[in-house]
Order: C-alpha cells, then sequence, then structure tokens
C-alpha cells in the first residue's frame, strides 16, 4: 500500500528535536461545578500510539478538546513538539501540527471524494483561494490528493459526492481529510464508533497503514481496536488518570478490571 508522507518540514524536525510529541501537565478542567478533567499529567513520545479508554463520560472527548484547543484548561499545561499550546486557537495548534478527526463526519456533502481531500490538502501547501486559479494546475497538489485517495481505498471512488458514500466510506474520508494536512500529530475520536465488526477490523487496518511514522491518540470504545493499534493505554476515570501503561500491563491491573465491573463482558475478554 502506498503511504502519504508523514514527516514534519525540516526547520520543524530540528527545532523540536528531543521533546516529546505531546505533553500533558497537571491538566484541570471544570464545567460549572464539575470536575471534567482532574490534573492529568501524561507524555506522548514521536511516534507512538496512545488508546484512551474509560467508561461513558470519565472526559475523553473533553481532554481532546483541550489538547485540540476547542477548550482551553483551567490550569495545566499542554504542550506539542517543545511548544506550549494550551489556550491557542485550534487553527494555531493545526498549523503547528496536530489534526483531530470527531465521531460525526465533518465532510463538505457535495463535493466529490478527490475535492474533499482537495480542499484539505490546499493550506498545507501554502496555497489559498484565489479567481484566477484554477485547481486543475495544481500537479503537485492534485498527485498528492490522488496518491492519499489510493491509500485510502477511495480511488474508485473519486467523483462519487461524499454525501453518497457509504458510512465506512465516509468515516476513511474523515480520516484522509486528518491526514491531509501532513500533521504529525493524530487525535482520532471513536473512528470506528456505528461500524459492523467487519467493517471496524478493516478500519482498524486501515488507520494502522495510513498513520506509520505519525503519532496517535486513539479514543475508541471497540477493545479489539483500541488493544489492536495501541503501543500504550492510558485509562481515565472520573476525570482523572487511573493507568498508563502497555496494553497486557493494563489488561491485568485489577484497577483497571474494577472500574470496567460494569462491562457485559470482563475486561479481559474484552480486550483479546
Amino acid at each position: 500500500m502506498t503511504r502519504p508522507e508523514a514527516q514534519l518540514d525540516t526547520p520543524a524536525k530540528a527545532a523540536f528535536a528531543g521533546s516529546p510529541a505531546l505533553e500533558l501537565k497537571g491538566v484541570h478542567k471544570r464545567l460549572g461545578q464539575a470536575h471534567i478533567i482532574g490534573g492529568i499529567s501524561l507524555s506522548v513520545q514521536p511516534g507512538e500510539r496512545l488508546g484512551l479508554i474509560g467508561p461513558n463520560g470519565a472526559g475523553k472527548s473533553t481532554l481532546f478538546d483541550l489538547i485540540s484547543g476547542r477548550h482551553a484548561p483551567d490550569s495545566g499545561q499542554i504542550w506539542l513538539h517543545g511548544q506550549r499550546v494550551d489556550g491557542k486557537k485550534p487553527f494555531e495548534i493545526n498549523r503547528l501540527g496536530l489534526a483531530r478527526s470527531f465521531q460525526v463526519s465533518q465532510l463538505f456533502p457535495s463535493l466529490s471524494v478527490f475535492d474533499n481531500l482537495r480542499c484539505a490538502m490546499l493550506w498545507s501547501q501554502g496555497l489559498r483561494y484565489g479567481f484566477w486559479r484554477f485547481l486543475s494546475d495544481l500537479t503537485d497538489t492534485n498527485q498528492r490528493t490522488h496518491a492519499l485517495m489510493q491509500c485510502l481505498q477511495l480511488d474508485h471512488r473519486r467523483d462519487t459526492p461524499a454525501l453518497h458514500l457509504s458510512y465506512a466510506e465516509q468515516r476513511a474520508l474523515e480520516l484522509g481529510i486528518t491526514l491531509a494536512g501532513n500533521a504529525s500529530v493524530l487525535l482520532l475520536d471513536e473512528p470506528t464508533a456505528g461500524m459492523s465488526r467487519s467493517e471496524a477490523l478493516a478500519f482498524m487496518a486501515l488507520i494502522d497503514a495510513v498513520t506509520v511514522g505519525k503519532t496517535l491518540l486513539i479514543v475508541e470504545h471497540d477493545m479489539t481496536v483500541v488493544f489492536g493499534l495501541a503501543s500504550k493505554i492510558a485509562v481515565i476515570v472520573q476525570g482523572e488518570l487511573l493507568a498508563l501503561d502497555t496494553p497486557d500491563a493494563v489488561r491485568a491491573n485489577p484497577l483497571v478490571q474494577q472500574a470496567y465491573l460494569g462491562l457485559a463482558q470482563p475486561l479481559n475478554e474484552a480486550m483479546t
């Protein structure tokens, strides 16, 4: 499978050499009287894949909102490639190398697969919208878009409006839009939600292939998917970090087992 480029430009690489890809230091967030995130600290190294799991309402999506700049933490610090980003706007954080997908696909429904991907790629290529520029003349951008479309296994749907894609294909296109900006850190929020078992397993394989070399944070309720992708697992319970370890160590952790007693099946079975 052909893979899209997964790298920062050379100056950025030099500036961030030796820094964690992402670091949270004592991050807190309240909504009214509710303490949603209670002092989470963690560090994610470049190229690492971190799965975030926890019961519903644990604060996982809120943590993604804080990292991506949708909300600012009440206290604590968030660092991306050695630069402090808490309090920055989402587009500023994106330009520093972080991209996020959402639980609900954010697509241009009337545009084709190719045009959705090309629109997402324009900014990363230093291009802006203009009345006197023909998209067909952007040879490099068009080639990159076609290569990404092939990686996503959507080339046979090149001219299909996003509205007419299957649900799994829309999720693949959403993943492609996240990748199009060439961000080095990707946040994937429940990427297989709503998929059948076969669709989820196929999509897990797709994520595994197209995110090689990227730093990946994934929130996912499907334990087969998250344990199949992650090199480390962070367990969030009531806004606090309960465990951060390898998949095998988390699977065997009695505190994690206790936090998941409400599952329909034992956690060690759900994670196999």
